[in-house]
């Protein structure tokens, strides 16, 4: 028994799939049913059924497994322990809302680069609803998203908050803010998150119900396209106060002040915990502990 047919096992478990396996590994299938094979017949019992396509645990699998987790993460802990402070090494697959990206997510990579010189990083940009997905999913492995994420399965860290704001193109050059009803916000789109986010449902909810209009929004999964958008004139743009303060400094972007904004961005580092890759966790508080000096 060794440790790569451990970790194959907890994979096939958690992925229910040997092919994914393999991918996730970066090896190929038969190598993966070959690791199976040898520790199902080195402990004389088989360690999975089929299911549907798939493959799941047995009874004998089920008892092996918390035993195979303590054991690679007793191996994990001794690299800890005693091993280079950059001992943590592979890939990490990070799935990133745009507006950490716009934000403290450069501090955060040039943290990690001094911090675990032999991890690699590879960087999904997706809107909340898909990076939750992946999470859950197993095809990334910590995302920073509007959270948290309602799954048992999960680990939610807090990030931090993120105002929003109302802005526009000023009407006259050395504007900074412009007082307006939110009839009059209505004369021009709004300029948002997309569809299937929290900010565009509290929008479209306010205006119908408290306004009585049916609001026009441009929404798209880019921020700097609805900055840019908003620049111009084209809308009224609804955004993270973060992102717009550039703009806001050097006169591009003027501030709305209105009655009403949606309630703030609330993110978290979103995970499924993992003893045999501690480093996913570390990379979590990493991030909050950034995210807290934002």
């Amino acid at each position: 028994m060794n440790l790569r047919q451990l970790e194959a096992f907890l994979w096939v478990a958690k992925l229910g799939s040997f092919s994914k396996t393999a991918e996730r590994l970066f090896t190929t299938q038969p190598a993966i049913s070959s690791r199976i094979s040898n520790l199902e017949s080195e402990l004389g019992v088989a360690l999975f059924e089929r299911a549907g396509g798939g493959v799941r645990l047995n009874g004998s699998g089920r008892t092996l497994l918390p035993l195979a987790e303590q054991a690679l993460g007793a191996i994990e802990a001794i690299r800890d322990k005693v091993g280079e402070p950059e001992e943590a090494s592979g890939l990490i697959r990070l799935g990133v809302s745009e507006t950490v990206v716009q934000t403290w997510l450069p501090e955060l990579l040039s943290h990690l680069r001094e911090a675990f010189q032999n991890l690699d990083v590879e960087i999904t940009v997706d809107v909340t609803v898909n990076l939750r997905d992946q999470v859950v999913n197993h095809g990334i492995d910590l995302a920073f998203l509007l959270g948290p994420v309602s799954v048992y399965t999960v680990t939610n860290i807090p990030l931090l908050d993120y105002p929003l704001g109302w802005v526009m193109r000023p009407p006259k050059p050395g504007v900074q803010r412009v007082r307006m009803s939110m009839l009059e916000l209505l004369d021009k789109p709004i300029l948002t998150f997309p569809r299937n986010t929290r900010p565009y449902a509290e929008i479209d909810e306010y205006f119908r119900r408290i306004v009585g209009q049916t609001p026009r929004i441009f929404t798209s999964t880019s921020l700097s396209a609805c900055l840019k958008m908003a620049e111009h004139g084209v809308g009224t743009g609804l955004l993270p106060q973060a992102v717009v303060g550039d703009a806001l400094a050097d006169g591009r972007l003027c501030i709305i002040e209105c009655d009403w904004s949606p309630s703030p961005l609330q993110f978290t580092a979103s995970f499924i915990a993992d003893k045999a890759r501690p480093a996913i966790r570390r990379v979590a508080e990493m991030a909050a502990e950034i995210a807290g000096r934002a």
